[in-house]
Formats: structure tokens, sequence, C-alpha cells
């Protein structure tokens, strides 16, 4: 198969206009690749410490590398996010802010009608990652920022909560 007929459009022809057969099948895979994905996310956000918190159920490797580092008073997590902008990227702190869960959606740029690719391999593609946190943060103190394709998240620690003995009876 040439490597221009392998471009297909979002209706499943190619850049030519002619039928791909198998886009019912690329298509499924591709869902489930995202389904399995997603379950892995979830499941490794609800292991807790039996497991430990980078149980993965994701086959490869994830595109989105992760790591999550603990300082004094902050964790810092940072994300592989190679071709995504600000605005592609969404950063949220779930739950009692002790999960920390980051979308991004890059979509491909629409040319003119006019051009004729050789080879077109850049597509749209989307991901989600949960953070399950050691503790939780104050999320009055996170800042997030992208640079290079690298997308680093800061996360103050909560104060432990004044305690008081408790007198027994």
């Amino acid at each position: 198969m040439r490597d221009r007929d392998r471009d297909r459009t979002r209706d499943g022809a190619n850049e030519r206009g002619r039928p791909n057969p198998f886009q019912g099948l690329e298509d499924l895979f591709e869902q489930m690749s995202r389904q399995f994905e997603t379950a892995a996310r979830s499941w490794e956000t609800n292991t807790g410490s039996e497991f430990g918190n980078s149980f993965d159920l994701s086959i490869g490797e994830s595109v989105n590398g992760l790591d999550l580092a603990e300082g004094d008073d902050e964790f810092v997590v940072t994300v592989d996010v190679p071709g995504y902008e600000t605005d592609d990227v969404e950063v949220r702190l779930l739950g009692s802010n002790d999960v920390l869960h980051i979308d991004g959606e890059r979509k491909r740029e629409h040319d003119a009608d006019d051009d004729q690719f050789i080879r077109r391999e850049r597509r749209e593609h989307s991901f989600s990652r949960q953070v399950q946190l050691p503790q939780p943060v104050d999320d009055e103190d996170v800042s997030a920022r992208l640079n290079n394709g690298v997308l680093t998240v800061t996360l103050g620690k909560r104060e432990p909560d004044d305690s008081h003995s408790i007198e027994i009876e």
C-alpha cells in the first residue's frame, strides 16, 4: 500500500476519495485503545498503596509519560505533551484535592483543500491522565506551566489540620 493511500479522511476515504475497506476496523481498534487506556488510568488511580501508585495496565509506553516528585512542601507532576498548546490542555483537582486530572486534545489543522499530500501522519490526538497524590494538596497553591512540550504542575502540600487531644471517658 502506498503511503499516500494510508491517509484517510474522517469518512474513511483517502485523500483521493477512494474508500478504505479497513476503516471500520481501524476505528474499532482506536476506540478500544482509548477505552483500555481510560480503564487503566482509572485502575491506577483507585488501586491505592496495595500495588503502589505506579501500577499501570497500559499496553506499551504511554505517549504522555508522567513523573511525580515530592519536595519538602510541594509535589511536582511533569507530563510530556509534545505538540500541545496551552489551550489544548486542562488541569483539575478531583475528590478531596488528592487526585490530579489532566486532559489534552490536539486537533489537526485543516489545510487548503487544494493541497495534495504525498504523506500525512499528523493526526488529532487526545489523552487523559489521573494521578493519585500521596496526600491532599492546597487548592489555592497550585500552578501549571507548559514549556517546550512539557507540562509542569506544582501543587503545594496542605498544612496538617490542627489536632487536639480527645479525652477518653
